[in-house]
C-alpha cells in the first residue's frame, strides 16, 4: 500500500485562484450501503456525508463551484453492484472523487477494478478491513475509520476490564468478519481470554438455530457478534434469544444499531469508531444544527471523508482526480492552523488564501502512513434499550 509524508507545497496557490467559479458544477460520488446488511445505518452517515457538501456549498468560499453530489448503491454484499456503480458515478456522472465504499469486501473490489484504473481518489468512512492496509491501491484509497486490527485489541481489553474471561465468538463470513474476529481472538487469548467456539456464519439465511447451537455448545454464557445488524447478526441474535443461549453479548461496529439494542435486554456492550471529549460535543453540536444523528455509527467519519474530498481539492485548485490525490494527506494531517467539523468555509478561505491547513475535523482526523484514520472508540452499552456511550478509548 501506499506511503504518505505531508508536504507544504501544494498550499501556495496564487492569487488569481481566490475568485469561485460561479454557475460551475463540480460532481462528487458518494457510494454506499443504501440497502443491504447496513441499511439502518445508512441515513446518519449519508446525513454527516451530506452536510459537509451543504456546509461547504453555503459558506460560498470553494472555488471550484457549486458541489453535487451524485449517489450509487453499493448494495455492500454484492461486489459486482458496488463495481458497476462506482464505475457509472465515474464515468457517466463525472464526479472528481468518492466518499466511500461501506463494506471492506466491496471496497476491496472497488479499489482494485475502478480507482486504480481509472485514477480516482475514494474516502472510505467504515471499511475496517486490516487486510485493505497492505492492499495494492496505488495511492487511491484512503478511510478515516481505523483498522479493525485497533478494535480487536481494543475490544479484548474492555471484555477483560469487565470479567468477560470466556465467550463464543461469530462472525460474519467476509473480509470485514474474519479480519476483525482474528484480529479480536489473538488479542483476547494474549491477554488471558478463552474463546469457547469460534464460527463463521452466513448472511441472510433463514434460520440460525443450528449456528447458535453450535456456538452454545462450548459452554459460555456471552456470545460476541462480530456481523451486521440487519443481517446475519440479526438472525444470530434472534435465535439465541428465542432458545436462551446466551445470557449476554458483546458487538462490533457492524452492529451497533436501534436494529440491534431493540433485540435484547441492557448490559450488552460493543464498540464503534467515535470522537471522544471536546470533538465529540462539537459534532454533536455541530451535526444536530445540521439535522443529522451525529450519535449514528460512522456519521461523523462520513463528515470528514467527504470534507477531507472537498478540501483537497482547494488544495489542489481543480477538480483534476490526480491533482486531488496529491493533497489529501497534505489536509489531513498537521502541521497547519486546525479546523473543525462546523469550519469548514474557514478551512476552505485558509486554503485559499494560501496558508496550510490541519484538517481535525468531527474524529481528530490524522492518517497513518498508509492513509487511515488512526481513531478512538466508544465503549456503547444497552441500557434503558438503546446504545449508550459509556467510555472512550484511545
Amino acid at each position: 500500500m501506499k506511503s504518505y509524508i505531508k508536504t507544504t507545497a501544494g498550499f501556495v496557490l496564487s492569487a488569481t485562484m481566490a475568485t469561485a467559479s460561479y454557475g460551475a458544477t463540480v460532481n462528487v460520488g458518494e457510494l454506499q450501503g443504501f440497502t443491504g446488511p447496513l441499511e439502518s445505518m445508512i441515513g446518519a452517515m449519508s446525513g454527516g456525508a451530506n452536510l459537509a457538501v451543504t456546509e461547504s456549498n453555503d459558506s460560498g468560499n470553494y472555488l471550484q463551484g457549486t458541489i453535487v453530489v451524485h449517489q450509487g448503491d453499493s448494495v455492500c454484499i454484492d461486489a459486482a453492484v458496488a463495481i458497476a456503480e462506482a464505475e457509472r458515478l465515474i464515468n457517466d456522472e463525472n464526479v472528481m472523487a468518492i466518499m466511500g465504499p461501506n463494506c471492506s469486501g466491496n471496497t476491496g473490489a472497488v479499489i482494485t477494478n475502478v480507482l486504480v484504473p481509472n485514477g480516482v481518489v475514494a474516502i472510505s468512512p467504515s471499511a475496517t478491513s486490516p487486510a485493505l492496509s497492505t492492499l495494492e491501491d496505488g495511492g487511491w484509497f484512503f478511510r478515516t475509520s481505523p483498522s479493525d486490527a485497533r478494535q480487536g485489541q481494543v475490544l479484548a481489553d474492555i471484555a477483560m476490564s469487565r470479567g468477560q474471561s470466556d465467550m463464543a465468538v461469530t462472525y460474519t463470513n467476509n473480509d470485514y468478519g474474519k479480519g476483525l474476529a482474528d484480529a479480536f481472538a489473538s488479542a483476547y487469548e494474549a491477554v488471558g481470554g478463552t474463546i469457547t467456539v469460534m464460527s463463521g456464519h452466513e448472511d441472510d439465511k433463514a434460520d440460525y438455530s443450528a449456528d447458535v447451537a453450535a456456538l452454545s455448545a462450548g459452554g459460555s454464557s456471552t456470545l460476541a457478534v462480530l456481523g451486521y445488524a440487519d443481517t446475519g447478526g440479526k438472525g444470530i441474535i434472534a435465535a439465541s434469544e428465542d432458545t436462551g443461549a446466551f445470557t449476554d453479548y458483546v458487538f462490533a461496529d457492524g452492529m451497533i444499531s436501534t436494529t440491534t439494542s431493540g433485540a435484547i435486554g441492557d448490559g450488552s456492550w460493543g464498540t464503534l469508531p467515535a470522537p471522544s471529549g471536546a470533538l465529540a460535543a462539537n459534532w454533536l453540536s455541530v451535526a444536530e444544527a445540521g439535522g443529522v444523528d451525529g450519535t449514528g455509527a460512522y456519521s461523523a467519519e462520513s463528515y470528514d471523508a467527504m470534507a477531507l474530498i472537498i478540501l483537497a481539492s482547494q488544495a489542489a485548485g481543480s477538480t483534476d482526480r490526480a491533482a486531488i490525490q496529491a493533497e489529501v494527506m497534505n489536509v489531513a494531517n498537521a502541521p497547519g492552523r486546525q479546523c473543525s467539523a462546523g469550519g469548514l468555509g474557514d478551512c476552505l478561505k485558509w486554503i485559499s488564501g494560501g496558508l496550510v491547513v490541519d484538517y481535525v475535523g468531527a474524529t481528530g482526523v490524522e492518517f497513518t502512513a498508509v492513509g487511515e484514520g488512526k481513531g478512538s472508540y466508544a465503549e456503547k452499552e444497552v441500557i434503558g434499550g438503546a446504545f449508550t456511550t459509556v467510555a472512550s478509548h484511545q
